[in-house]
């Protein structure tokens, strides 16, 4: 199913008639990653520290990580009921999604000490903020809008591949406006216009780690999105995966717009 989803995705950029366009990139660096970790949220803050959410039932927790050795520097570890999934940062606090038990957690950035919980309906995948709002991703084609001090939700948009609606976005990202989602299971992340939900173009990264994790666990995909703001780089992951891949993206049609 892993290769039949990508394949199917990343066809589709040939199929429809105006297809977003396909990302260039290139590997700038790769760094150690824990074997261990099931990677369903990764961020980077404004002082470079790296943080990471990772699940599984009786397994999961927050972490920071050196971005640089892949240590684990110090971890909350999360309730057995309690399986986590994304994860953003708003002011000094972060936000932990969890799968299914519609709850939000609040950590203190610093400390981790734990602080507000929000209830929400639904499923958590993916979150991030965009300097206003937060932005969710529940595993369907829609991205929810909520409020990121109350965790209201304040509006939403179904994404949509040309004209056909994008399920299964998983962990988010948000850039300068845009937002990037990993399509699990695959090798593939769009990025999206949240004011419409368009795609407006996919990164294929299949080749990017070889032989690809994927294919002695089913289970080990590509997840993980971080936006290093002062390389103007993202660092990339995926579940189980034994490294932490920096890559610059490039859009050929932005480099052929006329000046």
């Amino acid at each position: 199913m892993f290769a039949v989803a990508g394949a199917m995705l990343l066809a589709a950029t040939q199929a429809t008639p105006a297809p977003p366009p396909l990302l260039e990139w290139e590997v700038v660096s790769r760094r150690p990653h824990d074997t261990a970790a099931f990677t369903q949220g990764l961020l980077l803050d404004d002082a470079g520290r790296l943080f990471e959410s990772t699940g599984r039932w009786g397994q999961s927790d927050l972490r920071e990580v050196d971005p640089a050795t892949g240590e684990v520097l110090r971890t909350q570890p999360s309730p057995a009921e309690f399986f986590s999934e994304g994860l953003a940062l708003v002011g000094d606090e972060l936000i932990q999604l969890s799968w299914r038990a519609g709850l939000a957690k609040r950590f203190d950035v610093d400390s981790f000490e734990p602080g507000d919980t929000h209830a929400y309906e639904g499923e958590g995948w993916g979150l991030c903020h965009d300097g206003e709002r937060l932005i969710m991703s529940d595993g369907s084609a829609r991205l929810t809008f909520r409020d990121p001090h109350t965790f209201e939700a304040t509006g939403a948009v179904e994404v949509t591949f040309g004209d056909t609606p994008l399920r299964r976005l998983n962990e988010l990202e948000c850039v300068d406006g845009d937002v990037w989602a990993n399509v699990w299971l695959t090798d593939a992340i769009v990025r999206i216009d949240p004011a419409h939900g368009h795609v407006t173009g996919v990164l294929d990264l299949r080749g990017l780690i070889e032989p690809h994790p994927a294919k002695a666990d089913a289970g080990a995909v590509l997840n993980g999105i971080a936006w290093d703001a002062a390389a103007s780089t993202f660092l990339v992951t995926g579940k189980y995966w034994p490294e932490l891949i920096e890559i610059r993206v490039e859009d050929p049609a932005e480099e052929e717009a006329p000046v």
